[in-house]
């Protein structure tokens, strides 16, 4: 999710969109939401050309996301299910602005200082918000954790960035029925997946299987090509993010995933 020096703004925007859609989805909750406000922010732009002007198109995508939800009261959507209830009420409890901040920097790899230009604070303050919301997420929940990797490599990487944030890993799946199998002797409160399998299945259908036994399990997707799986159509998976990963990255979303997170299944 990068700008070229000599992309022309309109197509570092469109290049971009389907991570705004990402990242308005993960702050307020809903995807219907988070989408209103993604297309209200484009309109905002096409009416006040200027807002790109001397400004890196990404920064200012994001920076009008902010204004117009932020002038919006920062709503939430509408609790889908029990979890997403429960989540939107521990979103009270976090300390003002350190969901963006930790959002921005974690998953959407923006510097502090472009962090601080979106959300019009300086690069200490939102150095600061950062920390805070990893504080307050990590502290606030730990729990059983299903991974369904193929890869050994990255399978072992995350059991051990998992159990080191003080989770329990139920077991390791490299397949859809061995992810069902294992789900269904141990119920896990987190499931991160791969998308595509060694058998050649696939994660989200692994996935949509377990959550017709429990439907209210958070959900990391884990893919190379996160683009592919944010095209607007619904449903799309709450938490995703992309390979390669950083250690950062993924404990961010753990601990998000644990603390907010409304599950949903994926079409396939």
């Amino acid at each position: 999710m990068q700008s070229g020096a000599t992309d022309d703004p309109v197509s570092v925007i469109a290049r971009n969109l389907p991570f705004l859609r990402r990242y308005a989805r993960a702050l307020t909750g809903s995807q219907s939401t988070g989408d209103r406000f993604a297309a209200m922010t484009l309109e905002a732009l096409l009416e006040d050309a200027g807002a790109l002007a001397g400004e890196d198109p990404r920064i200012a995508l994001f920076r009008a996301f902010h204004l117009v939800w932020a002038s919006a009261g920062a709503p939430l959507g509408d609790p889908d299910s029990r979890l997403s209830g429960q989540a939107q009420a521990h979103m009270a409890s976090l300390t003002r602005n350190s969901r963006e901040a930790l959002l921005l920097s974690a998953i959407e790899g923006f510097r502090f200082a472009e962090i601080g230009r979106i959300m019009d604070i300086d690069a200490g303050a939102a150095e600061d918000l950062v920390q805070v919301a990893k504080r307050e997420m990590a502290d606030s929940v730990a729990g059983a954790v299903l991974i369904i990797e193929d890869e050994a490599i990255i399978a072992i990487d995350i059991q051990m960035i998992v159990s080191e944030m003080g989770h329990r890993v139920t077991g390791i799946a490299r397949t859809r029925a061995q992810a069902v199998d294992l789900a269904s002797q141990d119920r896990p409160d987190l499931i991160l997946a791969d998308i595509q399998l060694a058998d050649h299945s696939s994660g989200i259908d692994a996935v949509n299987d377990i959550l017709r036994q429990f439907d209210d399990v958070p959900v990391i997707f884990i893919t190379a090509f996160p683009e592919r799986l944010l095209t607007g159509q619904k449903p799309e998976p709450a938490f995703l993010i992309a390979k390669p990963y950083a250690e950062d990255q993924l404990r961010s979303a753990v601990s998000q995933a644990m603390f907010f997170a409304s599950t949903e299944t994926l079409s396939s």
